[in-house]
């Protein structure tokens, strides 16, 4: 009996002490601290303070960080608190906390720069390239090796998205804030805070809206593009993996990672559509003519296809080691088209068929990689692995070579310019450095100092309606090349010629039974081979085809 009654004693004691420890804590973070992180810990100026932004830090740490600040941050020492006062901080602010965000929130949140603008010496806008320098949380823009313009962007971590102009840069951080940078007018715009915790931005089809994923509320917030008004708060029940748009349709995309469910946003009136899979996909992209969902399930084991028309999983594959599928790169070669995937914590490069869904090979890269891309230009895949060269995978025989760097220094992220010809490669440390590299004889062009740069991001590269183009120019190569030219006569009328003089669906018979449309386009014989080209390979080679029609006749 008397352990009976003395445990509940005992807890009430410990019990009583912790409470205690929380509510001193609770006045002392409220005294030195909610002026920049905010009174409920969602931040202000600083980053929230919760447990899903604190769990990579030991006690240890904050406890170091708290009393001694953080250097070229805003976060300054305390070293007036004891130890014991420093904990109970710690206990409060890992303590779970209800985080509401209201539209009144979003609304009173917008800032907008109302300081001049200037006009930005730009050549060509597809060759852009915004680059996230994260140690000096800066973005610069870019075009072939001068930096344009740069400006502040606190906690900016990448994911960056172009308006369908490409005009306009829209910049996500993960404490919720989303800013907006005009090229055109050569100025930070201004920007909003959609939630506590952001995972990813997208934009609708037409670059109307700003579609945000957060997890803190668990939440798809619709954003007005231009004035950054909310315009829907649609709340969720999991925490979402991402969000992409599609460019064939009005409609967006996400998954849950903690539920077995793809959403399909109409977004134009933004009522979703919710489908069962067999597992959550914590993981995913869409192909590039956007009729398949590629996701990864049991926690990166499973590597899924899933029909988006049938909707039903045709393909799945058991691979150890998270596919990081967000950075999947795409080609084709010989008639078929495949993806690369690098894999967490694994020191390999998967390669896939798609369309007749299979799985090739496993590339070692001899490290563990994070990204991987490549573009029409040049014969290889670009990766990292972790150390201090660039990892060069051929496409056709998938052998490895590797491009020396600097010694010590950590390679990350390759992104390619609009047209191929420049490859910009990170740096990742500190005292790191921007590479910029010719992508065909692998010359170091430049090399810019740079504190942390980690992503760099280009429209025709990272805009999913580019996808089918960049591949449609590899279909022209291997099927076109011998008898037309893009914009000049050749042994055949050109591309430019023909999108411009021409109906497409007249364009599409041609190329698929040039036998029974050559008169109708008044030719007295036909000269046109039938290619018997797959839906994909046609889809592809018409996209790259349009790319060439002026803007008068669109």
């Amino acid at each position: 009996m008397k352990r009976i009654v003395l445990l509940p004693l005992t807890l009430l004691i410990v019990f009583g002490a912790f409470a205690g420890e929380l509510a001193n804590g609770s006045q002392l973070y409220q005294k030195h601290c909610a002026s920049c992180h905010g009174v409920d810990r969602a931040g202000t100026v600083a980053p929230p303070l919760l447990p899903l932004f604190l769990r990579k830090y030991s006690e240890k740490k904050l406890i170091y960080i708290i009393k001694n600040g953080l250097p070229a941050t805003q976060m300054p020492p305390f070293p007036q608190l004891s130890e014991k006062e420093i904990k109970s901080i710690i206990s409060y602010i890992r303590k779970p906390a209800k985080i509401e965000w209201s539209k009144e929130k979003i609304l009173s949140s917008i800032q907008l720069d109302s300081s001049g603008e200037k006009k930005l010496p730009v050549k060509n806008i597809k060759n852009i390239v915004a680059v996230v320098e994260r140690g000096h949380q800066k973005v610069w823009i870019m075009e072939g090796t001068k930096i344009l313009d740069k400006f502040v962007f606190k906690n900016v971590h990448g994911g960056l998205k172009f308006s369908p102009s490409g005009e306009r840069i829209y910049i996500p951080s993960r404490d919720g804030w989303i800013g907006r940078y005009d090229i055109d007018r050569g100025k930070f715009y201004g920007k909003v805070r959609a939630c506590v915790y952001l995972r990813n931005i997208s934009l609708d089809r037409r670059g109307k809206y700003i579609l945000a994923s957060c997890w803190l509320p668990k939440s798809i917030v619709v954003l007005d593009a231009e004035s950054f008004k909310p315009v829907k708060v649609i709340k969720q029940k999991g925490l979402i993996s991402a969000i992409y748009e599609l460019y064939s349709k009005d409609e967006a995309v996400f998954s849950f990672r903690d539920k077995p469910f793809i959403g399909f946003m109409n977004t134009k009136n933004f009522s979703i559509k919710y489908k069962k899979i067999k597992e959550p996909y914590e993981d995913f992209f869409i192909d590039p003519f956007e009729n398949y969902i590629v996701g990864t399930s049991r926690k990166g084991t499973l590597l899924t296809v899933y029909q988006i028309n049938n909707g039903k999983e045709i393909f799945s594959y058991s691979i150890k080691g998270m596919p990081h599928l967000a950075s999947a790169t795409f080609w084709y070669k010989n008639g078929k088209f495949y993806f690369a995937t690098p894999h967490i914590g694994k020191p390999y490069v998967t390669i896939w068929q798609m369309y007749d869904w299979k799985f090739i090979r496993k590339v070692n890269i001899k490290g563990n990689g994070f990204f991987v891309r490549t573009h029409p230009t040049t014969p290889y895949l670009w990766t990292d692995n972790g150390k201090d060269k660039i990892v060069l995978i051929d496409k056709n025989s998938y052998g490895v070579k590797t491009l020396e760097t600097q010694k010590g220094k950590r390679v990350i992220h390759t992104e390619f310019s609009g047209d191929g010809n420049l490859a910009y490669v990170s740096l990742y440390n500190r005292d790191g450095a921007l590479l910029i590299y010719d992508s065909i004889t692998l010359k170091l062009i430049k090399k810019i100092p740079a504190s942390i740069p980690i992503g760099k991001y280009n429209i025709i590269n990272k805009s999913r309606k580019y996808a089918p183009v960049l591949l449609g120019r590899e279909v022209f190569m291997l099927k076109c090349w011998g008898c037309h030219h893009q914009t000049q006569e050749a042994f055949a009328p050109s591309f430019r010629w023909i999108v411009n003089h021409r109906d497409k669906n007249i364009i599409i018979s041609h190329i698929m039974n040039p036998e029974a449309t050559y008169k109708q386009l008044g030719y007295e014989r036909n000269a046109m081979p039938k290619l018997n080209l797959s839906k994909e390979e046609l889809d592809a080679v018409l996209s790259y085809m349009m790319e060439f029609k002026d803007a008068e006749n669109n």
